[in-house]
């Protein structure tokens, strides 16, 4: 080791200060985001249904100075007001909206097995959602002429395999509203974009694929275009934290892939045969 050079490495926390309020925050992608945002200094707002798991990771994350929970049904306009007013009057602001939540719904893969109840309650929860949520935290960033929208997508916004029509046409949606308000709130400051991973095991992806997460994640590696890792939440956590800081401060208008590269060729044949 060289003379006079320390060993100690110093960790920035890069959302110091921030305030976020993560929907869909209590499990799976937005439980790995909440708690990465509060390692860096956010204070951090989970909105969900699960109130068991929201207010269990509240505790976990450090209690309400650092961490709260809102029953929030991201369908219901008045409940996503809610929950970013209570954000507000909790902690003074609103910096980092993650509009997260969302369904997978039925499994079916292909449309003429698709059921049509099925496909408006997964429309309404991730597109509705994700609108309620970008209206609403804009109606809060505007007067403070700033603030970072973080939508998730799916790999599914761009290369649409294995995944239901539903599932499919919603994430291409978030894209489209995601893009929308970019232009428009970037008058104010406030920056959009979207995050649009991989498939990975998770709580919401075993339920919609009818497997076990461990059994989600075979899959996926099976036909993974990059090999020697596999994808996890906290990998999907670190994409939103980057767009949620201000190392990104000039990206707006983005949909972050973190597939691996899966996107870049067409491998959907490979998924639809298997899915038969």
């Amino acid at each position: 080791m060289m003379a006079g050079v320390s060993t100690h490495i110093t960790t920035t926390r890069r959302l110091e200060g921030k305030v976020a309020l993560i929907t869909g925050g209590a499990s799976g992608i937005g439980k790995a985001t909440a708690k990465l945002f509060a390692q860096h200094g956010a204070r951090v707002v989970i909105a969900d249904i699960q109130d068991e798991l929201g207010f269990a990771l509240c505790n976990e994350i450090g209690g309400s100075s650092i961490c709260s929970y809102v029953h929030c049904d991201v369908t219901d306009e008045s409940a996503v007001k809610h929950a970013i007013d209570t954000t507000i009057g909790s902690y003074g602001k609103l910096d980092i909206m993650v509009n997260n939540a969302g369904t997978v719904g039925s499994p079916e893969i292909k449309i003429i097995e698709s059921d049509k109840d099925n496909f408006e309650k997964v429309m309404s929860v991730n597109v509705t959602g994700c609108y309620l949520g970008t209206k609403h935290a804009a109606r809060v960033m505007v007067p403070a002429q700033c603030g970072s929208i973080i939508s998730m997508a799916s790999v599914a916004s761009v290369d649409p395999c294995a995944t239901p029509v539903a599932y499919t046409c919603s994430k291409h949606a978030i894209l489209g509203i995601m893009r929308s308000a970019a232009i428009e709130l970037g008058q104010f400051g406030i920056r959009v974009n979207c995050v649009s991973p991989y498939a990975l095991g998770t709580p919401l992806s075993a339920k919609g694929f009818g497997m076990s997460e461990e059994e989600v994640d075979n899959i996926m590696e099976e036909h993974a275009v990059l090999r020697g890792v596999r994808l996890k939440a906290d990998d999907v956590a670190e994409a939103v934290m980057y767009l949620a800081s201000d190392e990104s401060r000039y990206i707006s208008g983005l949909n972050l892939l973190v597939d691996g590269a899966f996107s870049v060729g067409n491998l959907s044949h490979g998924f639809f045969k298997y899915a038969q």
